[in-house]
C-alpha cells in the first residue's frame, strides 16, 4: 500500500529524477519537491518493481559475462572508481544476435508519455558539478562555435542543453517532449516535439548533423535500436553522437534492464544499442564524474558515424 501510494503521489507531482543507487551497494534515492532535496530509500520501490519487470539485472549479468568483460559482480563493485567503467567497451566480443527481450524494456509505468510530460518542468535533473563536467566535456570535442556549414541534434532535449556558454551554429535542433520547454531553451535554433517511443523515425534528411547529443535520457527509450539506427542515419559520415548519462532517474519511466542495474552496466547497455544498431565505429565510454561519491556520476557513451556506413 506504501508503494502504491508513493507511486501514486509521483505521478501526480511528477516528481524530478531519483539515484537508481544500484552500483553504489546500497538503495538511496534522491529527490527534490519544490527544489527541495530529499533523501529516501530505494529498496522500498524496488520489491514491487522487480515483481513486474524483474529479469532485467539476471540477465545484464548474463550478458555482460557473456561479452567477455571484467565480469558482472567486479564490475558493478568498482563502478565508483574513476576509470573503471571506461574498461567496460574495451575488446567486447559481442554476441551475435542483440541480447536483451522484450520485458528489459518495460516500464512501471506504462502510460502515455505524453501524460507524464505535458507538465514544463524548469529544472535540472543533475547536480551542478556534473552540469559542469558535460559542459567541459562538450567544449573539448564540439566542433568550435561559429564553424561554417555545422549542425547539432540535441534529442530528448528541453530547456537546457548544458553546452558551452555562448556556444552557436547555424543549425541546432532540439527534438523534445514539451514545447514550452524547448522554446526556453537558447540555444536552440529550431525543435521538433515528438515521442521517441512512439515515432523513432527522425523528420530530418540524411547525412544532415556533425553531433548528436542525448543527456540523461538514454533510459526512457523502449525502441533503443530504432532510434540509434535512425540517428545514424541523420549523421554525417564520420559524425559524433555522444549520449550521457548519470545514476538519476525517473525510475517509474525508466526501461526495467535500467532500473535494475548499474552504472557499469548502463555503459554496457548503451554500447550494445551502437553495436546493434550497425553503421558506427566501435563505442567507447568515458567517465566524466567530477567528484566520485560526493556528487553525481557523469558519464558518456560516444561513437562516430562509420565513414562508409
Amino acid at each position: 500500500m506504501a508503494n502504491l501510494y508513493r507511486l501514486t503521489l509521483q505521478q501526480r507531482h511528477r516528481l524530478p529524477p531519483v539515484s537508481t543507487g544500484v552500483s553504489s551497494g546500497y538503495s538511496t534515492c534522491l529527490s527534490c519537491v519544490s527544489g527541495v532535496s530529499k533523501k529516501s530509500d530505494c529498496r522500498r520501490f524496488k520489491a514491487s518493481r522487480r515483481l513486474v519487470v524483474g529479469l532485467g539485472a539476471a540477465f545484464c549479468s548474463q550478458f555482460m559475462t557473456m561479452a567477455g568483460t571484467l565480469g558482472a559482480n567486479s564490475l558493478i563493485a568498482s563502478a565508483r572508481q574513476r576509470g573503471a567503467v571506461e574498461q567496460v567497451l574495451k575488446d567486447v566480443q559481442w554476441p551475435e544476435q542483440f541480447p536483451f527481450k522484450e520485458e528489459d524494456f518495460q516500464r512501471f509505468d506504462e502510460s502515455p508519455d505524453s501524460l507524464f510530460y505535458e507538465t514544463p518542468r524548469f529544472v535540472t535533473h543533475i547536480d551542478d558539478p556534473a552540469i559542469a563536467a558535460l559542459t567541459k566535456y562538450y567544449s573539448e570535442v564540439f566542433p568550435p562555435s561559429n564553424t561554417p556549414g555545422v549542425s547539432i541534434l540535441d534529442l530528448c532535449s528541453s530547456w537546457v542543453s548544458h553546452f558551452p556558454p555562448g556556444y552557436k551554429q547555424d543549425r541546432i535542433v532540439g527534438m523534445g517532449m514539451n514545447e514550452e520547454e524547448l522554446k526556453r531553451n537558447p540555444v536552440l535554433t529550431e525543435y521538433v516535439v515528438q515521442d521517441l517511443n512512439l515515432n523513432p523515425k527522425l523528420p530530418f534528411e540524411d547525412n544532415s548533423f556533425d553531433v548528436i547529443t542525448n543527456v540523461v535520457s538514454v533510459d526512457y527509450l523502449t525502441k533503443p535500436i530504432e532510434v540509434f539506427k535512425e540517428m545514424c542515419q541523420v549523421l554525417k559520415p564520420g559524425g559524433l553522437a555522444i549520449v550521457s548519462f548519470s545514476n538519476r532517474c525517473f525510475w517509474t519511466k525508466a526501461i526495467s534492464i535500467w532500473t535494475s542495474t548499474g552504472d557499469a552496466d548502463h555503459v554496457m547497455i548503451v554500447g550494445a544499442y551502437f553495436h546493434y544498431a550497425g553503421g558506427y565505429e566501435p563505442p567507447q565510454a568515458v567517465d566524466i564524474s567530477p567528484n566520485p561519491g560526493r556528487s553525481d556520476p557523469m558519464y558518456v557513451v560516444y561513437s562516430r558515424k562509420a565513414s562508409t556506413a
